[in-house]
């Protein structure tokens, strides 16, 4: 099977290419990237007016599979994931039970082989049975196919243990993946503390929740050279942390997620419980932190932190409800309207955070568009104007703040290994 794509703006941050050009496909692999490319092709996409880029990969999704599956699945999660446009999902390892052993690490990707419609790596656990008191042999879980170690969901407590996590972890070159929150100060919030939670009467989760645990951490990899990458990221004093700790030289990488550059904490005015994620929707003045750390390079990847729950978990009142929202089929719109459009970030410099970025702190063969690579591919309309409606997700979640509100940007075609997943803007599987 040979796929041209031709005539689209030609967007791929790892080369430094952005130009109008042709894209050919031969069966898994890309064959040419170049100007007027002339072959004969099994198939022709005529580009012209969209943007032709790596696929996606979402560094940060939680599929729920095993043990949560009336929230999503691994088959539902990946086809939500392909109508975002992204090609490749990484699963956290908060499931039930934990993916905290090479077998675990093995189902999930027995599972992703059987029923996932996009790539999907397998984040393990640190500590067993993610409770924070003992290490997962870390050598078996990469050998496994685990792709980083974290106990997304909680902070590892214990500074020792920390410690000693990223001490073994980097002898197999694994990055751990932090969740920076101290548990003590966050216990029994629901919302961030500021004006609004004193206002609407709920308790306030302090961001020094979350910096407090960023600088020991920082301080921690400092102390033994581990590989530490910081998931949504969302006030402006982490921001800065991360910052001055690159500005030292440490291995240091971090990520934010799109609600965080997109609302406030006065979204949970309504008490809409579509609005609470942990960390928890922040100020004005972090977002402004958020979008700065984006354009200058100390946030690198845009992760969706994509958390599925049920309608009925979600509609209780507010201090009851779960944390999380799903985010994989807003998160290009998103990007596009609040960073692109308004000049925070070029397209280039968008899409390299949703691409080679991602790729490069995993250590994945993927995120790039050239000649010999896994022809992983994503097609999107930049200029689109749609209107988000949860009940047309192909998630399971339909938790999303998003819910009505006009965006641009709209994925087209989703190709996997040279396979449309997602073809002419409908899912072309079932």
């Amino acid at each position: 099977m040979r796929l041209l794509i031709k005539g689209g703006r030609v967007v791929d941050p790892a080369t430094g290419r952005d130009a109008r050009g042709d894209v050919l496909v031969s069966g898994k692999t890309i064959e040419k990237v170049g100007e007027n490319v002339r072959t004969k092709a099994d198939r022709v996409i005529d580009a012209t007016g969209l943007v032709v880029a790596p696929g996606f990969i979402d560094m940060h999704v939680h599929l729920r599979e095993p043990g949560y599956e009336e929230k999503e699945t691994i088959r539902t999660g990946s086809m939500s994931g392909a109508k975002g446009g992204f090609t490749a999902l990484v699963a956290m390892a908060n499931t039930n039970p934990p993916i905290d052993n090479a077998g675990m690490v093995d189902f999930v990707l027995t599972r992703a082989a059987e029923t996932a419609v996009v790539k999907v790596f397998p984040v393990a656990a640190v500590t067993k049975g993610i409770d924070g008191n003992e290490l997962t042999e870390s050598g078996e879980l990469k050998e496994a196919g685990a792709v980083a170690l974290s106990d997304d969901g909680r902070s590892i407590v214990d500074s020792e243990l920390m410690r000693r996590a990223l001490e073994y972890a980097g002898m197999f070159g694994l990055p751990i993946i932090v969740h920076a929150e101290d548990p003590q100060l966050s216990e029994n919030g629901c919302m961030n503390e500021g004006l609004n939670s004193t206002i609407l009467g709920l308790r306030g989760i302090p961001k020094a929740a979350e910096e407090v645990v960023v600088a020991r951490d920082l301080g921690i990899a400092e102390l033994t050279g581990g590989r530490v990458h910081f998931a949504h990221v969302s006030t402006a004093r982490s921001v800065e942390l991360i910052r001055e700790a690159k500005e030292r030289g440490l291995s240091v990488t971090a990520e934010t997620a799109p609600h965080y550059f997109s609302l406030t904490d006065d979204a949970v005015k309504t008490y809409s419980t579509n609005a609470k994620m942990k960390p928890p929707l922040r100020e004005a003045e972090d977002i402004a932190a958020i979008k700065d750390g984006l354009k200058d390079g100390t946030l690198e990847v845009i992760a969706t932190d994509h958390a599925p729950h049920t309608v009925a978990e979600k509609e209780v009142e507010f201090d009851a409800a779960p944390f999380g929202i799903v985010g994989l089929e807003t998160a290009l719109p998103l990007v596009l309207t609040e960073l692109v459009e308004p000049a925070v970030l070029s397209l280039s410099e968008a899409i390299a955070k949703l691409t080679v970025n991602p790729a490069r702190v995993l250590g994945l063969p993927l995120g790039e568009l050239r000649e010999g690579c896994a022809a992983d591919i994503t097609i999107f309309d930049p200029d689109a104007e749609i209107v988000v409606d949860a009940t047309s997700f192909a998630s399971l979640g339909r938790n999303t703040p998003f819910d009505g509100f006009k965006l641009k940007g709209r994925v087209l075609y989703t190709i996997v290994d040279g396979k449309a997943i997602v073809d002419e803007g409908q899912l072309a599987v079932s």
